[in-house]
Order: structure tokens, then sequence, then C-alpha cells
């Protein structure tokens, strides 16, 4: 496969004007925490995990919007599940957990941001919101409409990154005073989450037909890959692609099933290490509490 999609050349592959982007934003965030963090206050610098989390996010990020894993999302189903899985329920956390809370109070705390934030944040609105978005994204209409149109493929792309940012936030928060869920209900946050997102993938997996024209149909499947491969390289190749066929050994309908099963899985395994980071998290707290002295002790004198 990985010779076969090389005849798209450089910049589908490898995105060059992404990857420019996410070195920008990179320098920014080390510009912003360091050199010119005396400018905004007295801030400490950021932590070594913090670092390693947005570094982390921002090359992640790029992995799957600016590498062959984007230009795979627009061939095969699978490789769309994959992408999306790392996009909405790792990089939003990464970068949550990467900046700084110095940075965050001050973002959150201006007019307008603070109202949004203050609604979308509050637990039952982001959890149904985002999944009602991403469900909604993958109707065959929207779909395919989204990979139709540049445009509106990045917006709602936009949209759901900002909404996943808004479910995260209340699981993952670094700030003290926006971290009020018990354990117990951000547990339960999360299976709500795996249950709406599961329902989603079911429909693909238990479909008995191929539900997106963007990947059976030839004009759509062409279509959608004008949005990652440049104009005159696609118009040299029309004639000689026939279909993702070219690229996997599955039928459409196949790897739609694949795509479903990847994207319950990976979620699954995603939400799984964060309860477990919750959970082990709230043991350990409940586990270094002292027990407060009786007022009286068995067999004392009163």
């Amino acid at each position: 496969m990985w010779l076969e999609i090389q005849i798209f050349g450089f910049r589908a592959l490898w995105s060059p004007y992404f990857l420019t982007i996410i070195i920008c934003v990179a320098l920014l965030y080390f510009l912003l925490t360091g050199p010119m963090r005396e400018k905004f206050g007295s801030f400490d610098p950021p932590t070594r995990n913090q670092q390693i989390f947005f570094y982390s996010g921002m090359f992640i990020l790029y992995i799957v919007k600016g590498s062959p894993v984007d230009l795979m999302s627009h061939i095969m189903m699978s490789a769309h599940m994959i992408q999306m899985s790392f996009l909405y329920f790792v990089v939003p956390i990464f970068i949550i957990r990467g900046l700084p809370v110095w940075m965050w109070e001050k973002f959150i705390h201006l007019p307008v941001i603070k109202l949004l934030f203050t609604f979308f944040t509050l637990p039952l609105i982001a959890l149904a919101i985002f999944n009602s978005l991403f469900s909604m994204y993958h109707l065959p209409a929207i779909f395919d409409f989204s990979k139709s149109h540049a445009v509106f493929h990045f917006g709602i792309s936009v949209i759901l990154f900002i909404f996943a940012m808004f479910m995260w936030w209340p699981i993952v928060t670094p700030l003290k005073s926006q971290d009020k869920l018990n354990p117990l209900i951000k547990m339960g946050y999360l299976l709500g989450s795996i249950l709406m997102v599961s329902i989603a993938c079911a429909l693909m997996i238990f479909s008995t037909k191929s539900l997106y024209l963007a990947y059976s149909s030839q004009g759509a499947w062409i279509q959608a890959l004008s949005l990652c491969v440049p104009t005159d390289v696609l118009t040299g190749l029309s004639g000689t692609l026939s279909g993702a066929e070219m690229f996997s050994p599955l039928s459409a309908h196949e790897d739609q099933q694949l795509g479903g099963i990847i994207m319950m899985f990976l979620q699954q395994i995603i939400y799984g290490f964060v309860i477990a980071w919750i959970f082990f998290g709230w043991f350990s707290k409940k586990s270094l509490e002292v027990d407060p002295m009786p007022s009286s002790l068995p067999y004392s004198k009163q």
C-alpha cells in the first residue's frame, strides 16, 4: 500500500503547509511559556510533563492530519476512523494538560470566552453536544457532503475539535476550581460517552451495504481525494484511479465494517486508560487520608 500511494506526491503525503503551521504553534508555545512569559506576569515555566503533553499533542495532530494517515482517511473508512480516534479522543487531552494553568486562567476569563466556556463545559451539555455532533457527522448525507466540500469539511472538523475540548475539560481540567466532578461521576461520564459512540459504530458494523458514496462511488471518492491531493496531481491521475480497491484488498462495505470496529475498540482502549488514571488517582488519594482519632478508645476510663 505504501508504494501505491506514492503516486499522489509529496504534498499529498506530508502536507508541508500543515507541518509549517504545527511548527509555528509549537514555537509560539515555547516563546509564550518561556522567554516571553514574564510579559504576562510572574508565572512559573511549564513543567516537564506539560511540555511533553503539549509537544506530543502537536506531533500526534500532525501525524493524523498531515502525514499519509490523512491521505488514507480520504481513501478508506478504516483509516478515517483511526484518524478520528486520535484527533478527538487523544489530542484534546494532551493540549488541555499541556498548557500551563496560568495560560488557561487568562484565556477562559476573557469576557466572551468565559460565558461560552462556562456553558459548554457543563458536563451533560458537553457530553451531549460532542457525541451528537460526532454521530450526526457520520450520517451518510452529511458525511458525503463534507467530503465533497473543502470549506464545510474544514469547518466541521474545527467545530468537532472545539467540542471535543469541551467534552474532555470536566475530566482532565488542570484547574482545581474547575475540577468539580468526583471520580465516580467522571467514570460514569466516560462510560456514557463510550455507549453513545458505540451506537454510531454499530450502525456501520451491522449495515448490510456500504453507506458512504465517498468510499464506494468513484466520482465521490475522487472528489474526496481533492481535499488533500493537489488539483494538478489529481487531474493527471484521474484516468488511472478506479477506486479504493486499488489500495486495499477490502471492498467498501468490508472497509466500512472494519472502520466501525476500529473506532469502537480504539475509543474503548483510550477511555479505559483515562478511567484507570482516574480510578488509581482516586484510590491513591483515599489511601493517603488519615482516619480521625476516635473521641474515646475501647476500655478507656471516661
